[in-house]
């Protein structure tokens, strides 16, 4: 039978065990953005995401991420208020230090995230099993993607040529 002085001391060290969990646990805070321009659309959260993320899920290490962030906040803005919501809670989501640890299944900041890490995050969310996180992945994919070819930088690297008739009507 256990004393009471037995007991006491095994919840002392119970709290400590879990204390020290519970501190190894938690994940480091992502670093406030700096230097981040202004966007209709995206917060500058957003942006530490998207920045991490954008080389890996298009392949391209040397990418100019800054063009595709314009490319994405126009996509965003252009999208209606529902859809913009969603992709809110999205972003939200991915600036939560805890859901980019438990969810994500990255242990760094974004910024400082290696890209197998990333690389895995996304094959992961792409072939979850849960269609919400596929979800999630898809409209990353899309809003990336659209960031990307909507740029002129990128369409020499996919041999299109825009016609000069039309490059004429282009602001």
């Amino acid at each position: 039978m256990l004393s009471r002085r037995q007991l006491l001391k095994t919840g002392m060290a119970g709290s400590v065990v879990l204390l020290a969990a519970g501190w190894l646990a938690t994940p480091r805070e992502d670093a406030a953005p700096e230097g981040v321009p202004a966007f209709k659309a995206l917060q500058e959260r957003d942006a530490v995401v998207l920045r991490a993320i954008i080389p890996v899920m298009l392949g391209l290490p040397q990418v100019p991420v800054d063009e595709v962030l314009k490319g994405v906040d126009a996509s965003v803005a252009a999208l209606p208020p529902p859809v913009r919501d969603e992709l809110r809670q999205l972003f939200d989501l991915l600036d939560n230090r805890w859901a980019r640890r438990w969810l994500a299944g990255v242990r760094e900041p974004w910024a400082e995230a290696s890209p197998a890490a990333l690389a895995r995050f996304l094959a992961n969310w792409r072939d979850s099993a849960f269609p919400l996180l596929r979800s999630a992945y898809q409209a990353l994919h899309a809003l990336i993607n659209a960031g990307w070819y909507g740029n002129a930088a990128s369409w020499s690297a996919i041999g299109y040529a825009q016609p000069a008739q039309v490059m004429g009507l282009l602001p």
